[in-house]
């Protein structure tokens, strides 16, 4: 297993700018093939989304920071090279996806050996079989993984793409193949005391494997219960299945999930905190009901990790949702989550979720929201003063 964790054990193939230097943004990971090239123009799913929020990033002026700073017309992120990136596939071992996604599923998936009937159900289709979506997919997991253990160490870190909370153990669904949350989730709550048996009998392979994984970065303290914050408008049904009792993720991963009641998929799952809302939600009715939700998962749960899923189809003119949050109501509602967090000393990593629209620069922007309120929360905390 040629895999080398850099930076005592983080999984990067790259390391971004010091933290302790950056007074601009929080660490941000992103590889350019998030977005998989030669996507079909008409397709629902707005591929090209991932690349186009890094150039949003990349480019755009940043309004929040302009607040502070009125002279400062410069993008959020300088360089590309200032972003973290993560481990490239080839040296993401498989024992870091499975468990908790089942072998079988995960080989024929890699190897493009997905059945009609699995791809037709993905959303992809002949697509779920080209190397390029293949990688891109990995690449995603990889990602959040990376952003989960820099925001153990650092506090707080946003992955350009992540959040496919439709996947389960065995199967993809709704535009998701593997569930980067439920595998960001069993990586920081591992133990080499744990129960997290290797799906196979390979002596050497399982040793090598454990070696691995006991390298891994997961945080000073140990991270025994993993929170997800699910904004997406539809319901996270994949996540929530990971913390099902006969799962081993049972105790150690939770979920609070605010979703369009009416909206796919209309067979729900059971989150640990499941928030139906009506349809045309509001941004003051909206606000309301997470304040509240989270404040009782917080208590309740009492997580030692936050993964924020930043769905931006909430918002009023997205294609595929049925909320009514506004622009403002996106940025106040990713604060909330985010500040709060940063206030109760709570690591948070944040992924972008879903979002939809025939404009992709339109959902990009979109998107980028949670970068901003991220980097905005890392500047009015000072955290690079906190590593």
């Amino acid at each position: 297993m040629s895999t080398q964790l850099l930076d005592d054990g983080l999984a990067a193939s790259k390391i971004g700018l010091d933290p302790y230097q950056n007074s601009r943004h929080a660490p941000t990971v992103y590889h350019e093939h998030y977005s998989c090239p030669n996507w079909p123009q008409k397709h629902t799913f707005p591929m090209s989304k991932f690349e186009q929020t890094a150039y949003s990033l990349l480019n755009d002026p940043d309004d929040l920071l302009q607040q502070r700073h009125p002279d400062d017309d410069r993008p959020l992120i300088q360089s590309v090279d200032d972003c973290y990136r993560p481990l490239e596939v080839v040296n993401f071992p498989l024992s870091f996806m499975t468990p908790p996604i089942h072998s079988n599923y995960l080989h024929r998936f890699l190897s493009g050996s997905l059945t009609k009937e699995e791809c037709r159900k993905i959303g992809f289709r002949e697509q779920t079989s080209r190397p390029e979506l293949i990688e891109r997919t990995v690449l995603e997991v990889a990602g959040t993984v990376l952003t989960a253990q820099l925001a153990l160490r650092y506090g707080l870190a946003c992955n350009v793409a992540g959040g496919t909370h439709h996947a389960e153990a065995n199967e993809g669904k709704g535009f998701t193949i593997l569930n980067d949350l439920a595998v960001a989730s069993r990586l920081m709550t591992w133990s080499e005391d744990g129960n997290d048996d290797l799906d196979t009998d390979d002596d050497d392979y399982n040793r090598s494997s454990r070696k691995l994984l006991s390298k891994l970065y997961r945080g000073n303290q140990r991270v025994e219960r993993v929170l997800v914050v699910d904004c997406d408008v539809h319901q996270g049904d994949g996540t929530a299945t990971f913390h099902y009792q006969d799962n081993l993720l049972h105790g150690r991963l939770f979920t609070l999930d605010l979703h369009a009641e009416n909206n796919w998929p209309f067979e729900k799952e059971a989150p640990t905190y499941d928030v139906p809302l009506p349809d045309k939600c509001s941004d003051e009715e909206y606000l309301s009901v997470l304040s509240t939700s989270l404040k009782k998962a917080l208590n309740e749960v009492q997580p030692q990790l936050v993964l924020y899923n930043a769905g931006v189809d909430p918002f009023y003119a997205d294609k595929l949702g049925r909320l009514s949050l506004s622009w403002q109501g996106l940025c106040d509602r990713d604060l909330h989550v985010i500040q709060t967090c940063v206030e109760e000393k709570l690591p948070v990593a944040c992924v972008v979720g879903g979002g939809y629209s025939t404009d992709v620069r339109e959902v990009a922007r979109r998107h980028a929201l949670v970068h901003r309120i991220c980097a905005k929360v890392w500047r009015d905390n000072e955290m690079w003063r906190r590593c």
